[in-house]
């Protein structure tokens, strides 16, 4: 059984996750307006990935008897500026979604509360790996900086973006 705040807590992150998924859409409908569509699919296929993220984490307060209670999703913004600008704010949100569950795995330790510990370190690991793969986007969009070409087999290397994998 989960406490009281560590519940709160998870309704926040289940929150956040949502969110996630709602922004990486409206990256996903910007990049397809500006008619990059490689980055559009790769966006599309991260939203439906923060989809998984958020069922595991409703998933889980399913199985803690945890009546969830869903809140309302900010609107993401619809205008991002260049392709690099949009791999930019991803980068930015998902360091902070790394902080608020370095935040949660804290309290959990502090609580003792080792399932919830657990469940979180999958959420811990998962996000060394989105940092490390929008980095190498950021990396590669300032490399080939306005070149067309370059941001043509970038864009085409971004729709080749395998689905992911249901995990939750």
């Amino acid at each position: 059984m989960i406490s009281d705040s560590m519940e709160k807590e998870l309704f926040n992150q289940l929150n956040h996750e949502f969110h996630s998924a709602y922004l990486y859409l409206a990256m996903s409908a910007y990049c397809s307006n500006i008619e990059f569509n490689g980055a559009a699919r790769w966006l599309k296929l991260q939203y439906e990935e923060e989809i998984l993220h958020a069922t595991k984490i409703y998933n889980y307060l399913i199985e803690q008897g945890v009546h969830v209670i869903l809140k309302e999703i900010p609107q993401p913004p619809s205008e991002f500026g260049s392709v690099l600008e949009v791999f930019i704010a991803s980068r930015d949100h998902e360091q902070q979604m790394t902080a608020r569950l370095n935040v949660l795995s804290d309290l959990a330790l502090r609580e003792k509360d080792h399932a919830t510990y657990n469940l979180l370190q999958w959420f811990v690991n998962e996000q060394v790996e989105e940092e490390a793969s929008v980095g190498e986007i950021i990396s590669k969009l300032k490399l080939v900086k306005s070149d067309g070409y370059g941001l043509l087999m970038v864009d085409n290397e971004l729709g080749s973006r395998a689905a992911p994998a249901a995990t939750a």
